[in-house]
This record gives C-alpha cells, structure tokens and sequence, in this order.
C-alpha cells in the first residue's frame, strides 16, 4: 500500500517547523546568554613592603634600654581601604578600579614598623600590639596619605605619617614628629604607583627608627 502523498507532504512540513523552531530557541538562547551581565575579572593585588633585604642582627642594646610596643597604624579618613588612592586635582581622592592592596596599609605597615625599630638595636624589644606583654614606650602611628599623584609628569607616590612616642605609665608625650617621602614612578600606572610606595615606605621606615632611636637616647 502506498503512503498518501498529502500525509507525506504534512509531515515534512511539521520535520521542518520543528527543526525551525529548534534552531532559533538555540540562536535565542546564545543571543539570551550574550545579554547576561559578564562578572568582571578579579582585581590585581599588590602587596606594600619597604623594598629592602632583611636587615642584618641588630647591635644588643644596653640592659636599661625600654621595651617598645608597637600600635596598629591608623588611617585618615579616605586611606582606611584596600583600594589604592591616586589624584588628579588636589584634594580629589579617586580609587583604581582593578587592582587593590592585599590588606589595608595600616594593617601591612604594622610588621614592617616592628621590624625597622628593632632592627635599629636602641630597645631591648620592640613587640606589635595586641600583646599581653608590658612595654615602657608606646609607638602610635597615623597614615595621613598613600596616593599616587597625577598632578605631575611623570606621577609622584607620597606618603605622609604622623608618630609619636608615648611613655605608657604616665601617658606623657616623649616625642612627635610627621614623615613626609614623595617619589616619582617608573610608569603611570598602579604597577608604578606600588614600586614607588615601596620606596616611599623604606625612605619613611627609616627616618621613623632613627627617630625612635634618637628619642630614646636623649
């Protein structure tokens, strides 16, 4: 018996719509999946450190010498972030919006701080707080700025930050003084812009030991 050729015709019809229709439910798809909001790519993270080998052992310090405790920096308001700060026009603080500090400065500065003081050999320790233990000196630092300026060809990275050495049983101010480093950048860029803070902190770590040292010999 013969199919009837109406039937066939029919059929081949309804083949063709439905490959049809399954064709352009697929192009709607990708054309759907191509409107979606695309996640945006994880930012770069730099670390801040003071660009410098490990220092050699300190000279052992006198037997009176003070113990000296070591506060988290704080942060003016604006610097408080993981974002990275540059300007273009004074006092108009913008953030890069793809790359980042690993931490905030305040906390990354804290071991470095530590570090820089011990190792100019004027303290029998020098401790980060939080610590249980009992220090006679207190070191409490301020960022004032971190930013990269654009005010200047090539770009400049200044750091600014305020110490001051406190006796901790009377609460009396021993010394006070504000570090202030600017140094240009390789590149306009944050890749730049972290190199020369790196320098920026060890030109600023060092001034601070001095002056921690100097404080304590008078």
């Amino acid at each position: 018996m013969t199919a009837n050729p109406g039937r066939r015709r029919i059929g081949v019809a309804l083949l063709a719509s439905s490959l049809g229709a399954s064709s352009g439910l697929g192009l709607l798809g990708g054309c759907a999946t191509s409107l979606l909001p695309q996640a945006p790519p994880p930012p770069a993270l730099f670390v801040l450190d003071d660009a410098r080998p490990a220092p050699v052992q300190p000279a052992r310090p006198a037997a009176a010498a003070p113990t000296l405790i070591v506060s988290v920096p704080r942060a003016a308001a604006g610097f408080d972030t993981r974002h990275i700060v540059y300007l273009r026009r004074a006092h108009e603080i913008e953030f890069f919006a793809h790359s980042q500090w690993v931490d905030t400065p305040a906390q990354m500065l804290t071991p470095l701080v530590t570090r820089a003081v011990e190792y100019s050999g004027a303290f029998k320790a020098v401790l980060s707080a939080p610590t249980t233990a009992l220090g006679e000196l207190r070191l409490d630092t301020e960022i004032v700025r971190l930013q990269q300026e654009f005010t200047e060809v090539p770009s400049r990275v200044r750091l600014t930050l305020r110490a001051v050495l406190l006796d901790t049983a009377t609460r009396r101010v021993v010394a006070l003084r504000e570090f202030d480093a600017s140094v240009p950048a390789a590149s306009d860029d944050p890749a730049g812009g972290v190199a020369a803070a790196r320098l920026a902190v060890q030109r600023v770590l060092g001034e601070l030991a001095a002056f921690c040292a100097e404080a304590v010999a008078h």
